[in-house]
């Protein structure tokens, strides 16, 4: 093949592409079948099927069984605000994730004590084993399940206090800077990172959407004069939600 020159099955899955995007092809219309395509491209059945993956790992078509392959209807991406600690009035754990005030939505959520794995040792800083709270959360936008969460702390940290379950007691279902100030503990950081990975087959049912589909994951840590007390993975799908960073210029 020359140099500088796409493969065959890049060239149709580029052409199909541009007529989904363009509005040739809408959404929920039925794609090309692989005869018809090998008939207008000429091109063989393996280019054909080949242009077909790439068009559905991209998230442009999705295939209905017994009925075929079909244009997935793209939807306008939602803004995660990321953006600090919040007055405590708006410190809830729905606000805590979603910054932005014009949104309003729900969450679910479920506590249990459990040995940490070495990951969130390592990111609490404590031992392998060590007794901490995990709390996972589903939060809903308009109803519709929108992103997940799980938080680890320490119980070295909250064990036997008015604050151990996050949505039990005084503090319940307020945020992370507000529940540890109750039991004297300062919270002054807070690091993130954010990276991406296919999703999960129980992330993927949670949130209503197709198991593989690329999905930005949120590692959040607060810190204590240096010491981690709560760590968290939160779970967004890419194609329906994009990450905004509002921070101060110190």
């Amino acid at each position: 093949m020359p140099f500088g020159e796409q493969p065959a099955y890049l060239r149709v899955a580029g052409d199909l592409r541009r007529q989904i995007v363009d509005g040739s092809l809408p959404p929920h219309t039925r794609l090309p079948s692989q005869a018809r395509i090998r008939q207008e491209y000429g091109v063989s059945d393996t280019v054909a099927l080949e242009a077909r993956k790439v068009l559905m790992a991209e998230g442009l078509v999705e295939g209905r069984s017994g009925s075929g392959t079909y244009v997935r209807e793209q939807p306008v991406p939602q803004r995660v605000v990321r953006g600090g600690y919040r007055p405590a009035d708006e410190s809830t754990p729905f606000r805590q994730e979603q910054g932005d005030d014009r949104v309003r939505g729900s969450w679910d959520s479920h506590s249990e004590q459990e040995p940490a794995s070495p990951d969130v040792a390592a990111r609490l800083a404590i031992e392998a084993g060590d007794r901490v709270m995990r709390t996972h959360y589903v939060y809903r936008v308009d109803g519709r399940p929108a992103m997940l969460s799980t938080s680890w702390e320490p119980l070295s940290v909250t064990g036997r206090s008015p604050v151990m379950l996050p949505e039990e007691g005084p503090l319940a279902g307020r945020g992370v800077v507000e529940r540890m100030a109750a039991i004297e503990v300062v919270v002054d950081n807070v690091m993130e990172e954010v990276g991406a990975r296919p999703g999960r087959a129980e992330e993927a049912l949670a949130l209503g959407c197709v198991p593989g589909r690329a999905v930005l994951v949120v590692t959040r840590t607060y810190f204590a004069s240096g010491r981690p007390v709560e760590t968290a993975d939160i779970v967004v799908p890419a194609d329906r939600f994009r990450l905004s960073y509002h921070l101060p210029v110190r």
